[in-house]
């Protein structure tokens, strides 16, 4: 009978700095900080979710995240891309230069949305909720990563 190793998993570190050696594997705990492996690239990541009156389109979908690109200065690479799951709804992609942002709109249980934007630019993350609030109404929530 053969034997299974284990995953090399290093214990969580609390190490100000710490960077693991390639190929070594690092669990976070939740209540840590996550390394920072790449500090001479900027990432920033934001994630937008909120309740809708109606279900939302393809067309809306791609609406948003082409004006999404606009009003935080990104260069879009490839159009929004849209697909809809025949259990849940609408979701799509875009791709930027710097990044990109997913949007997933739900029909079933409830009207609902969600999006994540990660950005190696900076950009404004108030200015992508108020674009949210005013495609889909309501008050959406938000939070930065």
């Amino acid at each position: 009978m053969s034997q299974q190793s284990a995953s090399p998993v290093l214990a969580p570190t609390t190490v100000p700095g710490h960077v693991p050696s390639p190929g070594s594997l690092l669990r976070v705990s939740p209540a840590e900080p996550m390394p920072d492996l790449a500090p001479m690239i900027h990432r920033q990541r934001l994630v937008i979710e909120g309740y809708c009156d109606a279900p939302i389109s393809a067309e809306a979908i791609s609406a948003f995240l082409t004006e999404l690109s606009d009003t935080i200065g990104m260069v879009t690479l490839v159009e929004p891309v849209t697909h809809k799951s025949p259990l849940y709804g609408w979701a799509g992609w875009i791709h930027w230069e710097t990044s990109g942002a997913h949007f997933y709109a739900w029909d079933q249980p409830l009207l609902f949305f969600s999006v994540d934007v990660y950005a190696c630019k900076p950009f404004q993350a108030r200015d992508a909720v108020a674009l949210a609030a005013r495609h889909f109404g309501g008050a959406p929530v938000w939070k930065e990563f």
